[in-house]
């Protein structure tokens, strides 16, 4: 029983669907104090003009990724590193896995249908969702992800907003069922209408 347990789980893994994403530039871009002076949320979107992969994959480097230094790219307190960052499609949801620089596929669900309670939402061709331990600080986490890719954002000519109008407790079921993390905030990015 264990070894067909072993050999099912191995198979399952095998079968997992990773997206590698290019290397992320980590140079240039605007200032960082204009960038701060110029931030803003922007909820207006051109569905038409998609994120290519190589502004995903700085978007996700930048909310959640590993530095030159070994380091994740926010503060976590106390080294927790107890946050989860998903990107979700109308094909699937896939998991940001940092230390490859890859997406991995979770499940093929459409689940931006739980994250539109407002009209916007829909023309957002990027949704970014995050999940964190319930903790004192995973919601602390989930802020500095989110603050860096506004910055980010702002210094490419993007638009993005955070969003807690979303189904929470449904979206925690698809995504972390069984364990301490829970969906704290929805962020859509795109290029302005």
């Amino acid at each position: 029983m264990y070894k067909t347990l072993l050999f099912l789980l191995a198979g399952a893994a095998i079968a997992a669907e990773v997206k590698p994403l290019p290397a992320p530039v980590m140079t240039g871009g605007m200032p960082l104090m204009e960038a701060i002076n110029a931030r803003q949320s922007g909820r207006k979107y051109n569905p038409e003009h998609k994120i290519d992969d190589q502004t995903l994959s700085e978007i996700l480097w930048v909310a959640w990724g590993i530095n030159t230094h070994g380091k994740r790219t926010i503060p976590t307190a106390r080294n927790k590193q107890n946050m989860g960052l998903y990107v979700l499609t109308p094909e699937g949801t896939w998991r940001y896995n940092a230390a490859d620089n890859a997406l991995e596929k979770v499940n093929d669900k459409n689940l931006i249908p739980l994250c539109e309670q407002q009209s916007f939402v829909k023309n957002a061709p990027l949704h970014l969702l995050y999940t964190a331990k319930d903790d004192r600080w995973g919601r602390s986490h989930v802020g500095s992800a989110y603050q860096n890719v506004y910055l980010y954002a702002t210094s490419k000519g993007l638009n993005t907003v955070i969003r807690g109008m979303i189904d929470t407790a449904a979206l925690t079921l698809e995504l972390a069922p069984g364990n301490e993390h829970v969906v704290i905030a929805h962020q859509t990015v795109g290029y302005a209408d």
